[in-house]
């Protein structure tokens, strides 16, 4: 027989003999059609008649053997199994009501009958496979019982075997006392060698052909399918059923545009779609449903709603429905609850025709944190939003469950997104759209740059290796945003001076060269990228190693970076730095956080927070940490951290909520796969350890005041204040005569104030020394 996959047979068209049958009669005999003897004749498929109208019909062989079949032709088109009753009269032959219907015989009325032979259809007379559609005998709109289909099979083949069965043929059937009605649709026949085992010369399997009728036999596969417009179910009906084509058939995922996405995309699908390539009923095997919520989340930019509108180019079936989130509300009472029934109703209708036979719809929302915030956290007094998230929880999980559907939903904020969607069995897939890696912007940078390479309008001193390297912290659309800015370039270029209206002749060359993207860098900025900015302002006059506790302490930081970049048990590492006022800490910090070359770098100053009340600034310093856990790696630089905690010494105020979800935050983890690097400065280390706030910190660092004159001297000699060496001898020497070497303490600030300050006199070592000897 036909080895396909149990359940699985290619598509078959259906056959037709070429001729008609020859038969064991020659005349056909004209009978009159009756009813039936009672029902359970009618529920075994077989007409009734007398044998001795068959005499002449059948040889006596087969007709005195009541275990050989016998099979007739009715009006030269039906075939049909018959016995014989000595109670039937002569001349007359008992059909039921859905063989009478079938084969177009009224009451009373003469049809032809005459023998058939089986083999007359060829010689693959027996059945491989049967499709059947099934039903009620008698609708019954309120029934909603269930089948198992493995059991209706063998309930099938003991009632109906060694009959011959034929497309659209009508019969009645009788499971757990409910009447039903079967249909056979599509048929598969072989022969008798393949029945009995044998095979091809080749070795292979006799395979099976399309056919039009054939004998049913205990080895035919049988798959039953639910009739349109039936509300009965049958479990396990799909365990003939072939595997669903569900992927389009060379789809490759690099025709989806998506660059970087290689990871989330497989993630996707083995969650998502995996368990829906395969029959269902090895999934029935496994008690387990498909999954019928994905939530994509992360930064803007990233992909999320390119990857969502993509899919439906992969899918081999119906198009997604794409919704805008607020394109679900509506300012009547009850529409957007309605809009967003409107969304299930064609799932809905096909899995009540269908089953688990019906294809997968897919509905897609954008901005999905528009309409499912938090119950209970808009008071507007409506209720609205509240109603919209109990439909959409009733829809996708409720009462009447439905198997066939996938809501994938998009957002830039999950954390506003009520609980309840986030479940198993609702949105239970959480996928992480973050920045993409080095190679993944590799790939983005190809994408987007595809068609000006293939023109040949890319020069050649263009690496988008380098590229790849340089924009780190990009996400796609920032990319794109890149891409686009170097063509402006190279468009202006080509545009004549004085006009935008005319463009050069020489347009045939005309190329994106490197310095186009170098200007390009220097306009587009990653939004979770570094405040390089903001970190230059911190080491204006740069690192002077006037001690070698400055080496000390950078190579401290440097194992600190070199720490979070390669531990796998400490993600997160917090270092204070702490020391009198303008001795270098934000310096030091700065030049940690800048060389430590890590993706992410950001500054928490109290600069950046004047005028903002305490919930503001508990909301802009969790909004970096939060940014900060979107990069792989990430440096934090919080910037006099007493002044964050709004501290005055006058009467010991502070503000406790800033300051306890500074402490909740230093100790935090970041999510899998993210490490975080905080350095964090401040003068006064003992207000700190008063407010619980040192066991936040993994470890510290003192940053101390110049203390002696060959460290001052350092510092000059390395900001060149002495336009000759002598003047700076001498001036050192003046300052030592006068004994302020014993009682010296200067901070780096100071002292380079200072020096500045003597610039501007014509008596440059009288000024510095004045000066100095004031310290």
């Amino acid at each position: 027989m036909n080895q396909n996959t149990y359940g699985q047979p290619a598509p078959r068209q259906h056959y037709q003999p070429s001729q008609p049958p020859p038969f064991y009669s020659e005349h056909p005999k004209r009978l009159r059609v009756e009813r039936t003897l009672n029902e359970s004749h009618a529920l075994t498929n077989h007409v009734l008649g007398n044998s001795l109208d068959f005499e002449d019909v059948f040889s006596q062989d087969v007709l005195k053997d009541p275990r050989k079949a016998k099979y007739i032709l009715v009006s030269r088109d039906y075939v049909l199994s018959i016995k014989f009753e000595e109670d039937v009269p002569r001349s007359v032959i008992l059909m039921s009501q859905l063989q009478r219907k079938w084969t177009r015989a009224g009451l009373s009325k003469e049809v032809d009958v005459q023998a058939f032979d089986a083999s007359s259809d060829g010689q693959e007379v027996y059945l491989s496979f049967l499709e059947v559609d099934v039903d009620l005998l008698v609708k019954n709109n309120e029934f909603r019982g269930e089948f198992d289909a493995k059991e209706m099979a063998r309930l099938f083949i003991d009632v109906f075997n060694n009959q011959v069965l034929t497309i659209e043929q009508m019969l009645a059937m009788v499971v757990k006392d409910i009447k039903l009605i079967v249909v056979p649709k599509k048929v598969e026949v072989v022969g008798v060698n393949a029945l009995s085992g044998m095979r091809a010369p080749d070795g292979q399997d006799i395979p099976s052909k399309p056919g039009f009728r054939g004998i049913l036999t205990p080895q035919t596969q049988i798959q039953f399918v639910k009739a349109h417009d039936s509300n009965i179910k049958l479990r396990g009906a799909a365990r003939n059923k072939p595997a669903v084509t569900l992927i389009q058939p060379g789809f490759k995922f690099e025709d989806m545009g998506i660059g970087g996405l290689d990871k989330e995309f497989s993630n996707m699908f083995r969650r998502a779609f995996a368990s829906r390539i395969f029959p269902p009923s090895v999934v029935e095997k496994m008690g387990i449903q498909h999954v019928k919520g994905i939530l994509l989340y992360g930064p803007p930019g990233t992909g999320k709603t390119l990857m969502a509108r993509e899919i439906g180019k992969m899918l081999n079936g119906r198009e997604p429905k794409v919704v805008n989130g607020p394109e679900v509300l509506s300012k009547f009472v009850g529409q957007s609850e309605e809009n967003i029934r409107k969304l299930f109703v064609d799932a809905e209708t096909e899995y009540k025709d269908k089953g688990e036979d019906s294809s997968l719809h897919i509905i897609i929302f954008d901005e999905l944190d528009a309409i499912c915030k938090q119950r209970g956290s808009k008071n507007d007094g409506t209720g609205v939003g509240d109603s919209i998230v109990n439909q959409l929880l009733a829809k996708m999980d409720g009462v009447e469950q439905l198997n066939n559907i996938l809501i994938i939903g998009m957002t830039n904020r999950k954390d506003m997104i009520d609980e309840a969607l986030l479940r198993p069995g609702r949105m239970e897939v959480h996928m992480e759209i973050g920045l993409p890696d080095e190679s993944g912007r590799l790939q983005i940078l190809k994408i987007h740059t595809h068609k000006a390479r293939e023109n040949d309008m890319i020069a050649k001193d263009v690496d988008l290796v380098e590229l790849a390297a340089l924009t780190k912290n990009f996400t796609g659309a920032e990319i794109n945003g890149l891409v686009k800015s170097a063509t402006s370039f190279a468009f202006n270029r080509h545009v004549k001076v004085g006009t935008l209206a005319s463009t050069t002749a020489d347009l045939e060359n005309m190329v994106i060269e490197r310095g186009d993207f170098m200007g390009a860098l220097d306009e587009v900025h990653a939004a979770f990228g570094s405040s390089e900015e903001e970190f230059d302002g911190c080491i204006t006059n740069g690192i002077i190693h006037f001690s070698p506790s400055i080496g000390r302490m950078l190579k401290e930081g440097e194992l600190r970076v070199e720490q979070v970049q390669n531990s796998e048990r400490t993600p997160l590492v917090s270092l204070l730095l702490h020391g009198p006022p303008g001795a270098g800490k934000t310096a030091l910090a700065a030049t940690i956080a800048k060389e430590s070359q890590f993706p992410f770098i950001k500054l928490i100053s109290p600069e950046t927070m004047i005028g903002m009340n305490e919930l503001q600034k508990v909301n802009a310093i969790h909004r970096v940490f939060q940014d900060s856990y979107k990069s792989p790696l990430s440096v934090i630089v919080m910037d006099d951290v007493e002044r964050l905690l709004d501290y005055t010494p006058i009467g010991s105020r502070f503000s406790n909520t800033v300051l306890q979800a500074i402490a909740v935050l230093l100790k935090k983890q970041p999510p899998k796969g993210r490490r975080l690097l905080v350095l964090t400065t401040t003068t006064r280390r003992h207000v700190l350890e008063e407010m619980d706030l040192m066991d936040s910190f993994s470890s510290e660092l003192y940053v101390e005041n110049l203390r002696t004159l060959e460290e001052v001297n350092t510092v000059v000699k390395s900001v060149t204040l002495f336009k000759t060496d002598d003047d700076r001898r001498t001036a050192m020497a003046t300052l030592a005569k006068s004994g302020i070497e014993g009682k010296l303490s200067v901070s780096i600030t100071r002292l380079l104030m200072t020096i500045e300050k003597a610039r501007q006199d014509a008596d440059l070592v009288g000024r510095f020394v004045s000066d100095m000897s004031a310290f």
